[in-house]
């Protein structure tokens, strides 16, 4: 009996997806940060990392798995296969120039769930033709750490990519007053970096966020 197709709108178990930043984090330290989104209650948190070498990556994936797995979190790494298998990771986030997730899927089947990081609607259907479980679109608004992707992409191409099959996370200067916006897009989350990894308050700005996305996605009609 053929199964059922997955509908990975219904299975994707989180709304709000936090990026790693140490360098936001400073003094207070990367792993600090991330365990006080954690108890704020957020479920997935991706290891962002890029100037760390294999070793040095490797060592704060292992205490970042440890976390996520204390709090019932889903870990990702980006773009380092070898080290989201080394760590136990639960997927990997592919940049949106890196090999594409057919090629995952073909070498490790559904051992790693695949995000993928989209510029464009046009790279967002590409990644879910080629298998990705979600993928994260922006910059929507403008942030330092996304400039050199170019111009915001604004809240239209949110509207076009929430008909895809796959979840789609606004991803780009999201904070708490414009979540309503990019949500009314049917948009499935948000993913973020400063406006946590930066918050006085780190756990309290993560359940700010989490209330602000699912009561506006009650709104939505879908």
């Amino acid at each position: 009996m053929e199964k059922k197709a997955v509908d990975k709108k219904e299975v994707m178990g989180f709304d709000l997806y936090l990026i790693t930043d140490r360098k936001i984090a400073a003094d207070r330290g990367l792993l600090y940060v991330v365990e006080e989104a954690l108890k704020g209650g957020t479920k997935a948190v991706q290891l962002r990392e890029k100037d760390l070498d294999g070793r040095e990556l490797l060592q704060v994936a292992l205490a970042l798995r440890e976390l996520t797995e204390r709090y019932g979190a889903l870990l990702f790494i980006n773009d380092r296969v070898d080290v989201a298998l080394l760590c136990g990771a639960d997927g990997v986030h592919l940049p949106e120039n890196s090999f594409s997730p057919s090629a995952l899927r073909e070498r490790f089947g559904r051992r790693l769930l695949i995000g993928v990081s989209c510029h464009s609607v046009e790279a967002a259907e590409r990644a879910e033709r080629e298998g990705a479980d979600f993928a994260t679109l922006g910059p929507v608004y403008y942030t330092p750490s996304k400039r050199r992707f170019g111009l915001p992409v604004g809240t239209a191409p949110l509207k076009e990519a929430s008909r895809l099959s796959v979840p789609v996370f606004a991803l780009g200067g999201i904070k708490k007053e414009n979540i309503r916006e990019v949500i009314m897009c049917g948009v499935h989350g948000v993913a973020v970096i400063s406006a946590i990894m930066a918050a006085p308050d780190i756990r309290e700005e993560t359940e700010r966020l989490i209330r602000e996305i699912r009561k506006n996605k009650k709104e939505v009609i879908l």
